[in-house]
């Protein structure tokens, strides 16, 4: 058995992540679930857990579930983020560039270098290209970096000159790296179904839904302030699969990765 709470699961706030599974999988077991006592973390968290046959739980990004997961695994329901300016479970991107540049809007960007953290991030990806398709510029792809920390750190040491960075992970970022002082906010995408909670196909939803509620309302509130957690929404697998696809990276000249 597997679950991973990936997306979100900096070292410094792994013992929430872990006192958070602990109820879910308590709350599991007394539903008649069977559960793994630890999360899974490293690369199988991601890719190796989200198809495998024997998943209770992981967290996904909307990008890969509506391009590959959609109808292979069981849409549970999203976490509320809180995310300012976004309906319950929604988020957004946020354009980062150094503060040192003296642009002070995406737009001002046109033909500016992006450093991204990988091809099916809908956060890192497809909101920057989407946004910037639809306000009529275009952001270079020249370095894939692997991670949003990654891409942020490529901005403020001048490898690349924007980034769009999930908003959660940004307010991570501001909590616990210094180069974050180096970097300035410079714009935000339109907001977007935010990262859902999967199982494998056939799973009770319903079930696993109430659990997961319960134990996030349960978590001590410290770590749900870590988390930046605030609750469980249900939102339809429709409202994923409606979110445009940009073209791939090398579509559009990606030059290389870090």
């Amino acid at each position: 058995m597997i679950a991973s709470l990936g997306m979100y699961d900096r070292a410094e706030v792994q013992p929430c992540n872990d006192r958070l599974w602990a109820l879910i999988r308590d709350g599991l077991r007394a539903a008649g679930r069977a559960a793994p006592d630890a999360l899974t973390r490293g690369a199988g968290a991601y890719w190796p857990a989200w198809e495998a046959p024997d998943l209770v739980l992981s967290q996904t990004c909307g990008f890969p579930y509506r391009a590959k997961l959609h109808g292979k695994v069981t849409l549970i329901g999203t976490p509320d983020f809180g995310v300012q300016g976004c309906e319950a479970g929604y988020y957004r991107s946020v354009f980062v560039a150094a503060k040192t540049d003296p642009r002070r809007a995406v737009a001002q960007f046109d033909g500016a270098s992006l450093a991204f953290n990988e091809d099916l991030s809908q956060s890192g990806w497809a909101a920057p290209q989407n946004f910037a398709r639809a306000h009529g510029i275009a952001l270079r792809p020249v370095v894939r970096t692997g991670g949003h920390l990654l891409s942020a750190r490529a901005v403020a040491e001048g490898r690349a000159e924007i980034a769009a960075l999930d908003a959660i992970t940004w307010e991570m970022i501001q909590r616990h790296e210094a180069f974050a002082a180096r970097l300035q906010v410079v714009g935000l995408t339109d907001p977007t179904p935010g990262l859902p909670y999967i199982s494998a196909l056939g799973a009770d939803a319903a079930m696993m839904f109430d659990v997961i509620a319960a134990a996030i309302d349960a978590l001590p509130a410290a770590d749900k302030t870590a988390l930046c957690l605030r609750g469980l929404v249900k939102i339809d697998a429709a409202a994923y699969l409606a979110v445009p696809t940009p073209p791939a990276p090398h579509d559009l000249g990606m030059l290389t990765d870090d």
